[in-house]
Parts: C-alpha cells; structure tokens; sequence
C-alpha cells in the first residue's frame, strides 16, 4: 500500500461555504438549525464547497455523528420534471441548494398518501390528510426528523435522521447519462422506504410466530422494505420514461447505482445496486493498528466474475453479450435503475444511429435486482463509508478506512468526508501533472476526464467515538 499523507491543504476559496446545524435531545426545543444571520450565499457556484456541520446524539447511541462530501465532474442540464412538477417544484430545489440539517416539514407527497392493508398483506397508496403527531410511528415521524441532501453533477445525496428514534437513512444515488433517474430516487425512493417500515413497524407489534423472534422478523422486513421499494422505483421510473420517450428519447438511456443505509439502533442494513460501496471499519484500534476495511456491498460490473459470469449464462444465444468490457458495448455496470433501452426492446428502438443497439438480442441485460444485507454494530466497529464509485477510482478500500482513521487521530473534532475530498482531488491534480487551482480552473463537464463524481458519508459509530462535530459537503 503506498504511503498516505494527512496533511495536504486545499486552495482556501474552495472550502469557504459552511452551514450549522447540532443536536441537543435534552433540550430538543432549543437545537439550532444553522446559522441565520450567515451572510454566505445560498447557490452553489462552479468549485465551491458546501459543508453541513452535524453532531447527532442518539438516544439509541448506535451513531455519534455523520461526514460527508461531494464534488462535481459532471455539467448536467436542468432538471426536467419527469414527475409532472412535483420533483423539480416541491423536492429539489431545497436539495439542490442546501443550508443544513433542517426539520422535516410535512412532505407534499407522504401529505396526500397512506398505506392500506388488504388482508394484512397487500399494500395500496390513496389519499389522506396528513397525520397528526399521535398518529405517527417512529419511522414517519416528520416531527422528530432533520434533513439535508444535495447535489454534484448527476449525483445526488439524501441524509434524514430522527435523534429521539434512534434511525438514520443515508442515500447516494449516482446518476449516468443525465440527472433524472438520479432526481426521481432522490424525490421518491426514502419516502417508499418509509412507508414501508411503518408498515412493517404496524406488523411486527401483532408478531407470534414460534419459529422466529420479534426481533429476527423485523430484520428480515427491513430488508423485505428496502427491496420493495427499488422495484416500485425502477417499474414507476421505466413507466414515467415511457410515458415522455418520444418527446424525449434521451431519458431511455438514463439510470441511476444506488446505494442505501438504513441505521436502526444497534443494526444497520445496506442496499446496492451497481458500483458504490459501503466500507465498516472494524478491529484494530487496540494495538495501534488501523481498523481493517470490510466491504458490505456488492459490485456490479463487468469486471466483477460472477456479474459477468451470470450476464453471460443469461444470454446463451447471444454471441457478444460484453464487448470493448461493456454490456452491448454501452455500460459497464450490470445492475442499475433505469437504463431502459438494455432492458425493453421498444425503448432500445427510440433511439436513432449508433445510439440504438442493432442486435438486442434477449433483454434485460442490466438488472434491478439489488444486493442487501443487514450487520449489527458491535463495540469493535468505528466508522462506516458509503461512497459513489469515483472514490474507488483513487482509493482501494484499506486506503479509505487509514486515511479516515489516521484523520481523526489528529483531528477529533475533524471532518473525514471532507478530508477524503481534498486528498482525492490532491491525487487527480497530480495524475494529471497539475495543482489543485488549475484542476479547479477546467470546466465542469471536461473535468470529467480527471475524476468522477465523487459522494461520501462517513457515519461514526457509538458515543466513544473522538469526533464530536462533522460536516457533509457539497462541490
């Protein structure tokens, strides 16, 4: 492994954008969310670094505090409403320009939905007025929950957390060929999630069964809850994109990874589809050694064997399912949502030239199916990174966890997110035989030739953790 440093400065005008918000459960009513009177501005422009400031102190105590950064490649076009308005106008723009860690006021769509069970099983969405606090479960809570989110060239990043529950949902949505899959999860997927838990929330409270305990069923729901979700996404996105194709023939080749964390207590529950990671540090900590890396999700691409290996036993009549070390030629990653036109022949067929695929020969080819997992936290566990693949690109896993462990060392009241940003950006500028200015000084869009978008959330763990405060950033 090849020598970390720590201590590489950024260009101060790229860090210079910084909001507030912390956390006090013992006088809740008190908490600050943020600083009013900054005269900072609002709007991100080109090279600036956003940062919330957050320390959560649950009552659970399974997370002390959350980091985490991102930076832009990519120049994307405005967002297109694909959901008749109500994800440009209600949803994204308070994502897009963020100032903190905010409450979560009545949401416009929860406020005219609710679940109804059929036979104790099934589940359908009607209208209602919106509940009042009594009638709220702990996983839709709007009261109790603060909220911040934001966006970096086609990625997109939620964060909701509730102090008095002891939950946190973290999202990393890494959008391709446009922003729409990656705006359409950031508006629908974490208000799917949370419907479903109340639900599940609802059942596990009726629970008997001798063969299993409460406990052991409301795992296994959790995970039940986080992949009905992604495939109510993926089939109302591929229905919205039908709708709007002709208009608009480019939406077909959109999609979106997506990488989830739900953190409920002492558990934490992982989804992913595509090529983010989420990364546990554990162990190590006694002896002066580095936590070592654990990865808690899959990868998939073409470059993964048994992703490759299935692709292929999938489609035994085509000849060429990967070629040039892409599915078709067109995408290396085989799980994702959206991306319709390697899924459906009718959507292949809206696109014109050598952006058509001519011998689509047995769809899908990019699947939906996302990995999960569920892990409980031990007192051996330090941190958790989620991170969109463009993090990957610079660093091995082992190199993520030292060099958030080695940062927190030096500086427990530190910001680790953060930091992996400005050393990742610090590498980019020397592969490319420039220093950080001049890498800022490239376009959006043509920087995509020296690095990826880039999301990380670092989640602390326990309340023995050094760091006490934390930000999530935003280039």
């Amino acid at each position: 492994m090849r020598e970390l440093s720590i201590d590489v400065p950024m260009p101060a005008r790229e860090l210079n954008v910084s909001f507030g918000y912390q956390c006090n459960l013992t006088s809740h009513s008190n908490s600050s969310l943020g600083d009013e009177d900054s005269d900072v501005p609002d709007l991100l422009e080109d090279g600036i670094v956003m940062t919330w400031h957050s320390e959560l102190k649950t009552r659970s105590g399974s997370f002390s505090c959350l980091s985490g950064a991102a930076l832009s490649a990519n120049a994307t076009l405005a967002n297109t409403k694909i959901c008749n308005g109500i994800i440009g106008d209600e949803i994204l723009p308070s994502i897009d320009s963020p100032k903190s860690f905010r409450r979560l006021s009545s949401s416009p769509s929860l406020s005219r939905l609710e679940i109804d069970n059929i036979d104790g099983e099934e589940k359908t969405l009607k209208p209602w007025s919106a509940p009042t606090r009594t009638e709220s479960s702990s996983f839709l809570n709007a009261v109790d929950a603060q909220t911040a989110g934001g966006a970096a060239g086609e990625d997109r990043v939620q964060a909701v957390c509730s102090e008095e529950n002891g939950w946190l949902f973290c999202g990393i949505y890494d959008g391709f060929n446009g922003r729409d899959a990656a705006d359409f999860l950031a508006g629908f997927l974490y208000e799917s999630i949370m419907c479903s838990l109340h639900n599940l929330e609802w059942r596990s409270k009726e629970f008997q069964s001798p063969n299993s305990s409460e406990a052991e069923f409301f795992r296994s729901g959790v995970i039940g809850c986080l992949n009905d979700a992604v495939s109510q996404a993926e089939s109302k996105f591929l229905h919205m994109v039908e709708q709007e194709m002709e208009d608009r023939p480019d939406l077909v080749s959109i999609g979106s990874c997506v990488l989830v964390a739900l953190l409920h207590m002492n558990d934490i529950y992982i989804l992913n589809l595509g090529d983010s990671r989420a990364i546990l540090a554990t162990g190590g900590a006694r002896d002066g050694a580095p936590p070592k890396a654990i990865q808690l999700t899959e990868t998939h691409t073409v470059d993964n064997q048994l992703e490759r290996r299935k692709i292929v036993a999938d489609h035994p009549n085509d000849p060429r399912p990967i070629y040039n070390g892409r599915l078709k030629g067109k995408l290396k990653v085989t799980r994702a949502l959206g991306v319709g036109y390697l899924k459906e022949r009718k959507m292949n067929d809206m696109l014109m030239g050598i952006l058509r695929i001519q011998n689509l020969c047995s769809p899908p080819y990019v699947y939906s199916q996302p990995f999960t997992m569920s892990h409980t936290v031990s007192e051996n566990d330090h941190f958790f990174v989620l991170g969109s693949d463009g993090l990957f690109d610079f660093f091995t896993n082992d190199e993520v966890v030292q060099l958030v462990h080695l940062f927190i060392q030096k500086n427990p009241s530190g910001d680790p997110a953060k930091h992996l940003i400005e050393q990742l950006v610090q590498q980019a500028a020397e592969n490319a035989g420039f220093s950080t200015e001049e890498l800022f000084t490239i376009p959006l869009g043509r920087r995509r030739k020296y690095h990826d978008d880039v999301t990380v959330i670092v989640i602390m763990l326990g309340n023995k953790q050094q760091t006490s405060t934390a930000s999530t950033s935003l280039s």
